[in-house]
Formats: C-alpha cells, sequence, structure tokens
C-alpha cells in the first residue's frame, strides 16, 4: 500500500508451455513477467501486489496443473486463462 491507502499492484503477464504426452498435452514452466502491454492471444495478464504473491502463484499452478491432462491446445489455453482469472476475481473480491 503507498501513504494514501491504496494497494499498489503490478501487472504481469502469466504465461505458460503446453507440451505433448503419452496420456495428452500438459502444461508447466508457468511464469509471470512485468508487461506494460497485455497480450491475452499467448497468455493472460494479472495483477500482483509483489514477487512474493506472484511467487506463490506460480507455483501454486505449477502444482494445480502437473497432473491435468488435456486433449487439444485450445482446451490447455482455455482452462489455465480460466484458472488465472478466476484467481484474480477471487484476489479483487476479498
Amino acid at each position: 500500500m503507498n501513504a494514501q491507502g491504496v494497494e499498489i499492484c503490478m501487472l504481469y503477464q502469466f504465461g505458460w508451455t503446453t507440451l505433448p504426452g503419452l496420456r495428452g498435452l500438459s502444461c508447466s514452466e508457468f511464469r509471470a513477467s512485468p508487461t506494460a502491454k497485455p497480450d491475452n492471444e499467448r497468455g493472460v495478464a494479472i495483477e500482483f501486489a509483489d514477487d512474493t504473491e506472484r511467487d506463490a502463484f506460480v507455483k501454486q499452478a505449477e502444482e494445480f496443473f502437473a497432473a491435468r491432462r488435456f486433449t487439444n491446445a485450445a482446451d490447455a489455453f482455455d482452462t489455465v486463462k480460466a484458472y488465472v482469472q478466476e484467481h484474480a476475481a477471487k484476489r479483487n473480491s476479498g
């Protein structure tokens, strides 16, 4: 928070790698890079208050998606994007 009590957040581009496997596509190598220009075609933008919050979310995503498999790239992308947006909505409402 700044001196006026307003929480300051940094905008990050959240991305991941989708790889083929024997049981379907997997998502891993999650990352969040600071950005001023979000690219929602290749990822999703999300705000974090600090590096600790960002790192915790990246770790949480890695754990959540470690065992998940997808039948196609569009499903994988949409599922991860929805997961990130749901996290952002919970954060903003709480």
